[in-house]
């Protein structure tokens, strides 16, 4: 047995190192509690070292600095839960690779690596060692280690044989999946392997005394290692051995997920408790073929046909947990990638059926986070809400069955962001009853044609909450947000009676966002333009341009409205310049006394002001300043994708004038992956939308075919 000394652990200037949160004084005592008797005490500093030391990947100089620790626990058969060790330092050798590494495997010049470079430099001097772990007695070890072989040991032959040796000696699938993805970052990482290893994979994808689970992860790896070779016959190859290797996995029902300390319900808002009971959610994996069927999805890239052909087999699984994944892979392909999903929305529908209700839950949220293209499942989801009322009683938004409950709220959810008002009754319910009633407020705002219902509800959430609590925030800021989209004048009135609690409790951020509430209403909220003019000279960032914005739509004065709005132009806080723009373009000609800053803001260094304060000038100034608008725009645009939907909104109000945007609209347009602000599914839909529509007006139209000649 290897006696555990941490020799030198305290000689290591620990608290001159910081992680995530601060000093890193802590990592010895961290280490010691990986070694601990106690499975509490040793769960708590894996825990802690994950989310401090290894903070969502992140590599760290005392991260690097605790790899000679690490390593001497994994070796010491007296620690306990050894794998979760060997876990963990081959997540932060991978994460180093990635982070600090080109794909050529040269440091990365542009972003500094952090602990990264010595972090990798010390994981490849102990590959062997990996070798080693990966025939430990406990399986477990053994797959923890499976990927340092791909990622550390050096000697290309060495690690080939290796893993051609675990692979005849392994029988777990997840063993022998992690095998075959570690030969083909092997291949990725050392060309000199390619020839052996390739030939390799392509053998086991053949060789019908493999399982159909290996021979697929053999095909997919070879796939990934070659991507630009995917053809047809490729996806049908692979769905066919999905469809053996369904058969040939044993149907489980999807295990709960594992508990966790409850979040403390009291002061906190319930966004937040919802918040930690998801943290396992997001990241867990159900099946074991997943992280395989991402992998090739990854390597199918922007083919969105051929994508959707092996969800669509994913999604027909017997076994729940592979469907469940399969619902969340078919979100991200829809919400990261262009293309018609008519046809993998109405999969992700079939889903709602389902007996299990985890899958259910799960394909209402992907409709809910698909919703402006969702619409070809508005029937579907408006079927199985009635299916569920009809089953459970009109009070199934509160059912206490959780599943049951999440499963109905996600499909209601959905289809309230439709604008469907079959939506409506589970909504009123939610409202009435106040059981998570923060997830109805949150889609509330999109049936306007319900407001005369969802009004006096929504207010009365409102009044009762106690902005002397700064926990209070989130709900009284969706609430508002709620509000202002319904667009009701009898909302007024808890508005106002909101802002003034918001002040006087010095809540900023719901006194703008009952600013920007009552700014929609505009002169309807005439009432309390004194209590908005008193927040223009706020100190707050945020309520001082909210407050500019607000008094000038409930009916302020010009002549008052403008010397704030210069003021706010010569500020030095980029989003109070952008606010400020954004108002003088609304206020268009009768605001030319602000063209001179505007023009001289098109120099700026930031391109978000030059962008809005582009917009603005041709609001107000109009076509004289159309080149220098256009030129700004396009620079701008060009510099930044992200700014393409305030560009394209700016072109199209331009009409004629933005013709020479035409060669970089249809640039953007023709790219597969989606664009726009934050590259979300709702700013790329609308860019592709106004960006089509504006390349058909600006067009030339066709010549005509000459009249035939006449003799």
């Amino acid at each position: 047995m290897v006696v555990i000394m941490f020799d030198g652990l305290h000689d290591i200037d620990w608290a001159s190192m910081e992680h995530a949160y601060g000093s890193a004084e802590e990592v010895p005592a961290l280490l010691w509690a990986l070694r601990s008797p106690q499975a509490e005490e040793r769960r708590k500093a894996l825990d802690r070292f994950y989310g401090a030391v290894h903070h969502q990947g992140d590599v760290y100089p005392a991260t690097a600095a605790s790899l000679p620790f690490l390593f001497e626990l994994a070796a010491d058969s007296a620690t306990p839960e050894r794998a979760g060790v060997v876990a963990l330092l081959v997540s932060i050798g991978r994460e180093s690779l990635e982070r600090g590494f080109e794909d050529d495997g040269t440091e990365i010049e542009y972003y500094p690596p952090m602990g990264c470079v010595q972090a990798v430099a010390f994981l490849r001097e102990r590959g062997e060692e990996f070798a080693e772990l990966a025939r430990d007695s406990d399986p477990e070890v053994r797959l923890a280690a499976i990927g340092g072989l791909g990622l550390f040991l050096d000697d290309a032959d060495r690690a080939a044989a290796v893993l051609r040796e675990r692979l005849a000696a392994e029988q777990g699938i997840a063993a022998r999946l992690q095998i075959v993805q570690a030969a083909a970052t092997l291949v990725l990482r050392l060309p000199a392997a390619a020839h052996q290893v390739m030939d390799w994979l392509c053998g086991l994808a053949s060789d019908p005394a493999q399982g159909p689970a290996t021979r697929l992860a053999a095909f997919v790896q070879r796939a990934r290692c070659a991507p630009d070779e995917i053809g047809e016959d490729v996806v049908a190859a692979a769905v066919g051995l999905l469809r053996e290797s369904a058969r040939a996995v044993p149907v489980r029902s999807i295990a709960p997920v594992p508990s966790r300390p409850a979040a403390p319900a009291d002061n906190v808002a319930p966004q937040i408790v919802a918040a930690f009971e998801d943290l396992d959610h997001f990241t867990r994996v159900y099946a074991p073929t997943t992280v395989l069927l991402r992998t090739f999805h990854e390597a199918l890239g922007a083919r969105v046909r051929e994508r959707t052909t092996v969800l669509a087999e994913q999604l027909i699984s017997p076994d729940a947990g592979s469907r469940l994944d399969a619902v969340r892979m078919s979100g991200e392909l829809m919400r990261t990638w262009r293309g018609d999903h008519t046809r993998l929305l109405l999969l992700v529908a079939d889903q709602l059926t389902t007996a299990d209700q985890e899958v259910a839950a799960e394909a209402g949220a992907v409709l809910e986070s698909c919703h402006p293209i969702a619409a070809p499942a508005r029937e579907a989801l408006a079927t199985h809400i009635d299916a569920q009322h009809a089953a459970h009683g009109p009070d199934v938004w509160a059912a206490p069955q959780a599943r049951l409950r999440k499963s109905h709220q996600a499909a209601v959810r959905a289809l309230a962001r439709l604008g469907d008002a079959r939506a409506l009754p589970s909504l009123l319910a939610a409202l009435d009853g106040d059981v998570d009633a923060w997830r109805a407020v949150q889609v509330a705002g999109h049936l306007p044609q319900a407001a005369d219902e969802l009004v006096p509800r929504l207010c009365d959430h409102l009044r009762r909450i106690d902005l002397s609590q700064q926990w209070t925030e989130m709900s009284a800021n969706a609430l508002l947000a709620a509000l202002a989209a319904l667009g009701d004048p009898a909302a007024v009135p808890a508005l106002v009676d909101t802002l003034g609690a918001a002040v006087r409790h010095e809540q900023h951020d719901v006194t703008r966002s009952a600013l920007e509430a009552l700014k929609a209403f505009g002169p309807t909220a005439a009432g309390v333009r004194e209590t908005i003019r008193s927040l223009t000279t706020a100190t707050d960032a945020h309520v001082r341009p909210a407050a500019v914005a607000a008094l000038w739509a409930v009916g302020g004065d010009l002549a008052e409205v403008m010397p704030l709005l210069l003021g706010l132009l010569d500020d030095r806080i980029t989003f109070r310049i952008s606010d400020a723009a954004d108002l003088l373009g609304e206020i268009g000609p009768p605001a030319s006394a602000a063209l001179p800053r505007l023009r001289r803001l098109l120099t700026h260094d930031y391109e978000w002001v030059r962008v809005h304060c582009a917009a603005a000038l041709w609001e107000i100034g109009g076509q004289a300043e159309a080149p220098a608008v256009l030129d700004t725009l396009l620079q701008a645009w060009a510099k930044n994708p992200a700014t393409a939907n305030h560009v394209v909104a700016c072109l199209d109000r331009m009409g004629p004038l933005a013709a020479p945007a035409l060669p970089l609209l249809r640039e953007q347009l023709a790219l597969p992956r989606r664009g726009g602000r934050f590259q979300s599914i709702d700013h790329d839909e609308e860019l592709q939308r106004i960006g089509r529509a504006l390349i058909t007006r600006l067009e030339p139209p066709a010549p005509s075919a000459p009249a035939p000649r006449t003799t």
